[in-house]
């Protein structure tokens, strides 16, 4: 499986969409910090994911909620209202 998720800095609440086929491993990487752009924010939670059965189909619903503001609004209202 792959999966497309979002985490949410516990410090700002700022939020990180990524895609990775091991989401444990993922969510470890990011908050022993090994992603640099958001190494500042740590510690991070997982507060939402989808799975998917392609790395295709996550890479794509990665990319359509970092570049397509009204699919990332209407994302955001289901996990944060």
């Amino acid at each position: 499986m792959f999966y497309t998720y979002v985490l949410q800095s516990t410090i700002d609440k700022t939020t990180y969409i990524g895609y990775t086929e091991d989401l444990r491993k993922r969510l470890v990487e990011h908050n022993s910090g090994k992603t640099k752009s958001i190494r500042s924010k740590i510690p991070y939670q997982l507060v939402y994911y989808e799975a998917y059965v392609s790395g295709t189909l996550a890479r794509k619903r990665e990319y359509q909620l970092k570049t397509n503001s009204s699919e990332k609004e209407k994302l955001y209202r289901r996990i944060f209202e």
